[in-house]
């Protein structure tokens, strides 16, 4: 029979959260627990904040619908069981082997009545064609469907404590990613605000220049204005007054006087000069380096909150032997050198290449390669398939999987399937690789101003991994996102 210690054991297994004492018409709910139902009906009926639609669970507080309980009869009959032990462990050594109608030692079990029986009870005609069993072969499927039935509520309890680690693990990185882009949308309006403050100072200075210049050429304007008109009125005063005179004066030196007064021109001024219009019609367009850096900063945030910047670092295990790689495995150099690396099936033993640690099957990614070319050596970025050649020669070209540009001294050039050289305005020291892998883009742009360099169109079925090469004495490259 079973021991009082065991049989505690199994009752504590089938306690009710909400009461403490054995489970009750067990019922479970969506998270996978078990409640009685009278325990979790008089739970959900407990006055409080929470509405019905927001009702927890008591114990992991998963929310639940009220109406989706749903009973545990499985259970039930384990709690049925279990009850049944208790009480013969309760029972006393002599009392437990008694029966009490005929004083005779127990030694059967009625699987049709479930009822212990002597021998006197075997045999009376209520039992005599039942199925009747010897207490221990009778006890041994009920002690297995126990332990069957607790090892698949351990098993489940067990799946839900994972599937809540996991869930917990995928809030904390979503958080995370709410963190990062919290701060870029902090940094990127930083940036922003300086920059505007810088232009609304540069604009203001250039106003007030002109202000100050339009102040001066009124002054030499009015002064010019004023000089003219003095003229014209004592011209005007002298005929006016030789007009009066009589004849005989009148007459003297008239020819001279008309002369003089008819040769007088006036001089028309301008108040504005044609230079300082010019300069104020050219004005507005000192605003449009602020109208490139709002565009570019509005493409800059919409890329960086709709891609994922990803946490990369180079695999030890993928490095060919020529590159050495730094302790945080977050930057490369080439070097004639070979380095004493194990051999390894994921290593590269002719391209002079790397790949990081982890590789995407999924998701927008995007990091930043800085490259510090020495002259004449090259580095190349991009991303490869998993199953990308490590032995013998690698064709950079994308029917090989690999996607990546070719930087080298004075010129990029696409590794597509037929390499093509690239004309960019500014030489490129930082790349922006970004990886699509659903549309099945990879996208290159200068970090610094943002220009689009190529993209690649693709179509991923496995895991893709960002890929970096170099060559060249002195020629290294470092990850940054």
């Amino acid at each position: 029979m079973a021991s009082a210690a065991s049989v505690t054991n199994l009752v504590d297994e089938v306690n009710c959260p909400i009461c403490q004492g054995t489970l009750r018409e067990p019922v479970t709910i969506d998270c996978g627990h078990n409640f009685c139902r009278g325990c979790l009906t008089r739970y959900c009926e407990i006055p409080g904040s929470e509405s019905e639609e927001s009702l927890t669970c008591p114990l992991c507080k998963e929310p639940f619908r009220p109406g989706s309980f749903r009973p545990n009869w499985q259970l039930a009959n384990v709690v049925e069981n279990i009850e049944r032990l208790k009480l013969v462990a309760m029972l006393g050594p002599e009392e437990e082997d008694v029966c009490r109608e005929h004083g005779e030692k127990v030694y059967f079990f009625c699987e049709d009545d479930e009822a212990q029986l002597c021998v006197v009870c075997r045999e009376a005609g209520e039992h005599r064609v039942h199925t009747v069993r010897f207490l221990e072969d009778a006890a041994g499927p009920y002690r297995e469907q126990i332990q069957k039935c607790l090892r698949n509520l351990r098993k489940e309890r067990e799946e839900i404590q994972e599937i809540q680690s996991r869930e917990n693990k995928r809030i904390q990185v979503l958080l995370t990613q709410v963190a990062t882009k919290r701060q870029q949308v902090i940094s990127e309006f930083a940036h922003l605000s300086q920059f505007l403050e810088e232009q609304q100072s540069i604009l203001l200075e250039q106003l007030e220049r002109l202000d100050g210049d339009i102040l001066k050429q009124q002054e030499e304007f009015d002064s010019l204005v004023a000089g003219e008109i003095c003229r014209f009125s004592a011209l005007i005063e002298e005929l006016e007054e030789k007009s009066e005179r009589p004849a005989k004066e009148l007459l003297t030196d008239i020819r001279s006087t008309l002369i003089r007064c008819e040769t007088r021109k006036c001089r028309k001024p301008e108040a504005v000069s044609p230079e300082l219009g010019q300069r104020i019609r050219n004005f507005p367009q000192q605003a449009l380096p602020l109208q490139k850096e709002m565009k570019m900063f509005l493409e800059k945030l919409c890329f960086e909150l709709d891609y994922e910047p990803a946490h990369i670092s180079l695999d030890p295990q993928t490095s060919h032997p020529k590159l050495l790689l730094s302790e945080d495995h977050q930057r490369a150099q080439f070097s004639y050198k070979w380095q004493n690396s194990p051999e390894s099936p994921q290593r590269f033993d002719r391209a002079t290449c790397v790949l990081a640690h982890s590789g995407f099957t999924g998701g927008r990614h995007t990091w930043v390669v800085s490259v510090d070319l020495a002259h004449g050596g090259s580095c190349t970025v991009g991303v490869v398939s998993e199953d990308v050649r490590r032995k013998g020669e690698l064709r950079l070209r994308p029917e090989e999987g690999v996607w990546a540009l070719r930087l080298a001294w004075g010129f990029v050039s696409a590794l597509a399937s037929f390499p093509a050289r690239l004309a960019l305005e500014e030489q490129l020291r930082q790349v922006r690789v970004s990886l699509d892998y659903e549309v099945g883009w990879v996208t290159f742009a200068n970090a610094v101003t943002h220009e689009h360099i190529y993209t690649f169109t693709a179509s991923f079925t496995g895991k893709v991994f960002p890929f970096f090469g170099l060559w060249g004495r002195g020629s290294s490259f470092s990850l940054s996102y």
